[in-house]
């Protein structure tokens, strides 16, 4: 089948989480003979910032792991008819424009034998609704819905049984343990800043702890205002900028564990929905330690797959725990991995879209759909 993505970014993840998922996505298509294509604006904030920062050096990395993946970029005066005239799947993320969102739609009721999927992976239709109701998703066969709270939003809109919840996951033909081991020291952190949502929890859940253990802490990401740097240097954390994704399971073997610490948000509105890091950790083999977040969905075994901590003390606990009880974490370790590698990997939710798409009428070939 032809496949075409209509995302934000596929070329840059600065401070775009879902470039993560959907490189993985659609290499796991490629390799099992689909044709792909994904579609990028012109002037996406995440590419402009990247190039900002880092020129395109910073898209080195992208280019070097993933050799298999590419996107057009797009203007406003695209014709979306030709673009889409011999596609068999279109899907189209929800940090697209209005206007797209629409004039794809239009393309599938004036006649687009395409299936149509409006993909939302982020908490906007909670936090400010009015800007997911202005989408015009008529001609829209189905929505993909990265949370099962997530999805409910959209059944009580209407959509019923065409919404489906399809969480994030590894691409672990990049995720995975190192082939050889090396020393590993410290916890590392790889995560933004953004709006100080959760500033209080770092402190408490990461910068704190490792202090008092005597641990040192790498910390990875962008969007780090000078309050917060200054207070990283306050906490002896080593602050290290942006790192690109592809990059990340060579970070995750260098250390002893990493830590979850879910936005507040997602904490509140959204549970059930954990990080693309956590997927991402557990497929690298690194221990890793929560702070409170609900796993209402039994995607994981907690405090088997990863530690929990209630508090600043238990995570100080956990902490201690992991550099000192090599069986605990070669436990830890083996039981992330075996929940990615079991349930939770890019090919694992390829099986799940072919699924769906078998369930609204999309013809895939056998060969095709293992």
């Amino acid at each position: 089948m032809k496949f075409i993505y209509f995302t934000h970014s596929l070329a840059s993840c600065w401070n775009h989480g879902n470039a993560h998922f959907l490189r993985g996505v659609l290499r796991e298509l490629i390799h099992r003979g689909h044709e792909v294509m994904a579609y990028e604006p012109r002037g996406a904030w995440s590419l402009e910032n990247l190039r900002r920062d880092h020129g395109e050096a910073g898209l080195h990395a992208y280019r070097d792991l993933y050799p298999e993946l590419s996107s057009t970029i797009f203007d406003p005066d695209l014709d979306i008819r030709e673009t889409l005239s011999d596609a068999d799947v279109v899907i189209v993320h929800e940090w697209n424009e209005p206007w797209l969102v629409a004039a794809i739609g239009r393309a599938r009721r004036q006649g687009g034998r395409f299936k149509l999927i409006f993909h939302d992976t982020h908490h906007r239709a909670v936090s400010d609704p009015d800007a997911i109701r202005q989408f015009d998703l008529d001609g829209y066969d189905s929505v993909l819905a990265f949370g099962q709270t997530l999805a409910e939003v959209y059944r009580r809109w209407g959509w019923g049984d065409r919404v489906h919840v399809w969480h994030e996951a590894a691409d672990t033909r990049l995720f995975h343990p190192p082939a050889q081991e090396t020393k590993r020291e410290g916890p590392v952190w790889i995560g933004n800043w953004g709006d100080g949502e959760r500033s209080a929890e770092l402190e408490s859940f990461l910068f704190r702890p490792a202090q008092k253990v005597g641990l040192p802490l790498d910390i990875y990401g962008v969007r780090y205002p000078e309050a917060a740097l200054q207070t990283l240097d306050r906490y002896g954390v080593t602050y290290r900028g942006w790192l690109p994704n592809a990059r990340a399971p060579e970070v995750f073997a260098k250390h002893l564990a990493t830590v979850h610490v879910p936005r507040r948000f997602y904490v509140d509105m959204l549970p059930g929905i954990p990080t693309i890091r956590v997927f991402e950790a557990l497929a690298c083999g690194i221990p890793l330690i929560s702070a409170p977040w609900n796993d209402s969905e039994n995607l994981f075994n907690p405090g088997t797959d990863y530690l929990v901590a209630r508090d600043e003390t238990q995570m100080e606990r956990h902490m201690t725990a992991i550099l000192n009880d090599s069986d605990l974490r070669r436990s830890l370790v083996e039981n992330g991995l075996e929940a990615i590698r079991s349930r939770h990997s890019c090919a694992h939710r390829v099986d799940q879209l072919l699924a769906i798409l078998a369930s609204h009428g999309a013809s895939v070939p056998m060969e095709m759909s293992a």
